[in-house]
């Protein structure tokens, strides 16, 4: 099972969610058409940010998978958070559209046409996001892809918009309350602004090398306890400042580890080849830097002249 989901990369399914945004804009701008609905309208136009996110998020998938070149020594895994933070301006951005659009039909509703068959294309839509962006969440977790993650939760949004939509039609349809559907617009803007602005922050968080996931940290502390040891009530072999960061698909930790100064280079350099092993087998994708200190030589990094 697990192929399967490694079969399923992110440029794959990226390249599905074009086409899927493509689908879902025919079908909602088709309801909007024959329904004359701001709110169906402004379902329509999430989809059409839905196709700019997954084109953009496509390609700085591909960017990112590129190797380190002299350039980019590191890499170019940071890519992926410009994908998710241009995507949170693109939904930011059509929730201040959706707003400015619904405002005029709140204080002049028009008349409803087609209702029926405005809902089912918009339900038929939410079918088609809702099964991609199951799968792509599920896949994004295995290839720990930030860009893949931001479009799966946003064509959830995009499902829970709809199905307010969905429901706040249905009740205009039922009591004649023709303000209800600029009122569900209105309410879809919110909803997915707050979307944005939360892949906006992810995005700066990781562009800022935030820490690696409590878990992650977890598992670096486990594998350097196993090689801590101690003698007649001294560390012998001991670990500090141990600091970690993620970057896209990456993650990296750098650390001092403390040996008796007698040792060898050649004993010192074998145990520290083991450490880096066993923490590469714990987090798969980790990078180590680890550096071989004396037990009785400290390194300060916190000292207040090095921060000005």
């Amino acid at each position: 099972m697990n192929a399967v989901w490694h079969r399923l990369t992110p440029q794959r399914l990226l390249a599905a969610s074009v086409g899927v945004a493509l689908a879902t804009i025919l079908f909602k701008t088709l309801a909007w058409w024959i329904t004359d609905s701001v709110g169906l309208l402004s379902d329509a136009m999430e989809s059409v940010v839905n196709l700019a996110s997954a084109m953009f998020g496509l390609w700085m998938v591909t960017l990112a998978a590129r190797p380190a070149d002299e350039e980019h020594p590191y890499g170019h895994h940071k890519a992926e958070y410009f994908s998710s933070g241009f995507e949170g301006i693109l939904i930011i951005i059509a929730a201040l559209g959706i707003i400015w659009a619904s405002l005029g039909r709140l204080w002049d509703p028009q008349p409803l046409q087609r209702l029926d068959w405005g809902l089912g294309l918009s339900v038929l839509s939410s079918a088609l996001n809702g099964g991609l962006a199951w799968v792509m969440l599920r896949a994004s977790r295995v290839h720990r892809s930030l860009a893949l993650e931001a479009d799966a939760r946003h064509l959830f949004t995009d499902v829970w918009t709809s199905a307010g939509v969905v429901v706040g039609l249905a009740l205009a349809w039922a009591t004649g309350w023709l303000w209800l559907d600029a009122v569900v617009a209105i309410g879809v803007a919110l909803n997915i602004g707050r979307e944005g602005a939360h892949l906006l922050w992810r995005s700066s968080q990781g562009l800022m090398d935030q820490a690696v996931e409590p878990e992650v940290r977890a598992a670096i502390d486990d594998v350097l306890a196993g090689f801590a040891h101690q003698r007649n009530g001294s560390d012998i072999i001991r670990f500090d400042h141990v600091h970690t960061r993620k970057a896209g698909q990456r993650r990296y930790v750098d650390l001092h580890m403390h040996m008796p100064a007698s040792w060898t280079l050649g004993r010192a350099a074998a145990l520290r080849t083991s450490v880096e092993q066993a923490l590469m087998s714990a987090v798969p994708g980790l990078r180590a830097t680890i550096q071989l200190l004396p037990s009785d030589v400290e390194s300060y990094f916190d000292d207040p002249r090095d921060l000005k």
